[in-house]
C-alpha cells in the first residue's frame, strides 16, 4: 500500500502566503495553493490594466517561494528593473513579466500560464489563481464610504466594515476542488482584508471550505496589526472578520507565543501598529484550539512569519491526518 501525504491547501496571497508556503515545501505534504487576484497596484496594476489579465504578483510570489530552486531562479524571477521615468520596464519584476508572456502564448488562459510557469520553476505542489479573471476588491467603512481597488483600501482614515465584489466572480473549477478533497485548509498569514477575505467572496470557495466537514481549517493569525487595515485587532477579531464573510468555523488558530523586542514594538508604533493581543478565551468560546508557537523572526526591526517554524506548526496538525 502507498502511503499518502496529507493533502494541504493553503489559500491568501502578498507576502504572509508565499512565506508559509516556503516552510511547507520542506514537510511530506501533498500542497496546493489558492492566490487572490484583487491587487491592482504597482506592476501587477499596470499589467492588469494594460494587458487585461489578472494581477500576476501575488502568483509570482507564491510560484517562487514553491521552486525546488529557489536561491537561483527566485532572484531571477524576482528581479524589478530600476526606476527609469523614460524606461517602459520601470518597476516591472522579470518573473511578472513572464508570466505576462506565457499568459500570452497560452491564449489569454492564465491558469494554464500559471500551471506552466510552474513546471519552469519546477515547483513543489500546485499553485490556482482563486479566479481566471482579474476582481475588483470593494469595501463599505465605518464612515459608509465605499471604497474601490484593493490598493486604496487602508489609506482612507476610517475602519474597514467589509470587502465584497459587485460583480459575480467565478472560481477556478480546479481550486475548488482541491479544497473539497483537503485535509486541511489553511488561511493566512497576511492582511485580512486584501489577501485572505477576498478569497472567501466567491461563493464556491466559501462552499467548499465550510462543505468539507473532515479537513481541519487552520487560521495563521497575524503577528503585527495593520494600519488602516486591523487597528486594534486581537486574534478573536480577526476569526470573527472571517465568520462575518462567510466562513462557518475555525478549528485551529495559530498565534505567535514569541516576545517582541522594545525596539521593534517602538519601530512598528511609528507605523500606527502593534501586536495582535491573543484572546484566547474569546478564540476558545469561537469553537477554536489555540495553538501558541514560537513563529516570529526578526531581521532589523522587522518582525515575520518565519517560514519553518511556522510551517512546523501546520505540519503538527497534518499529521493527525496520517
Amino acid at each position: 500500500m502507498i502511503a499518502r501525504y496529507p493533502r494541504v491547501v493553503a489559500l491568501g496571497g502578498g507576502t504572509g502566503l508565499s512565506s508559509l508556503l516556503r516552510g511547507l515545501k520542506h514537510f511530506p505534504l501533498d500542497l496546493a495553493a489558492i492566490v487572490t487576484v484583487a491587487d491592482d497596484g504597482g506592476s501587477s496594476g499596470r499589467l492588469l490594466r494594460e494587458f487585461n489579465m489578472p494581477p500576476p504578483g501575488d502568483i509570482r510570489n507564491v510560484l517562487v517561494a514553491l521552486s525546488q530552486d529557489e536561491p537561483l531562479l527566485g532572484e531571477l524571477f524576482q528581479y524589478r528593473f530600476a526606476a527609469d521615468e523614460t524606461h517602459y520596464l520601470e518597476g516591472h519584476s522579470l518573473g511578472n513579466l513572464l508570466i505576462c508572456a506565457m499568459n500570452a502564448i497560452h491564449g489569454g488562459n492564465f491558469v494554464h500560464a500559471v500551471e506552466q510557469i510552474g513546471r519552469v520553476l519546477n515547483i513543489k505542489g500546485r499553485v490556482y489563481p482563486v479566479s481566471p479573471k482579474a476582481t475588483v476588491l470593494k469595501a463599505e467603512l465605518a464612515d459608509g464610504r465605499i471604497i474601490a481597488g484593493e490598493s486604496q483600501l487602508a489609506s482612507q482614515g476610517s475602519p474597514i466594515r467589509c470587502v465584497f465584489h459587485d460583480a459575480p466572480v467565478v472560481a477556478v473549477p480546479e481550486a475548488v476542488q482541491a479544497l473539497w478533497e483537503a485535509d486541511v485548509i489553511v488561511l493566512g498569514p497576511g492582511s485580512l482584508y486584501t489577501s485572505v477575505l477576498p478569497n472567501l467572496l466567491l461563493p464556491e470557495v466559501c462552499a467548499a471550505i465550510n462543505g468539507n466537514t473532515r479537513a481541519d481549517i487552520v487560521y495563521v493569525c497575524n503577528i503585527m496589526t495593520e494600519a488602516g487595515e486591523t487597528d486594534g485587532y486581537g486574534a478573536a477579531d480577526h476569526l470573527d472578520a472571517l465568520f462575518r464573510h462567510g466562513l462557518a468555523r475555525v478549528d485551529h488558530v495559530i498565534v505567535n507565543d514569541e516576545a517582541i523586542p522594545d525596539a521593534v514594538c517602538e519601530a512598528y508604533r511609528a507605523e500606527a501598529a502593534q501586536p495582535v493581543k491573543g484572546e484566547f478565551e474569546r478564540l476558545r468560546a469561537m469553537g477554536a484550539q489555540v495553538i501558541r508557537s514560537r513563529i516570529a523572526s526578526f531581521l532589523g526591526n522587522t518582525v515575520r512569519h518565519d517560514p519553518i517554524k511556522t510551517a512546523a506548526a501546520v505540519f503538527s496538525i497534518a499529521l493527525t491526518r496520517l
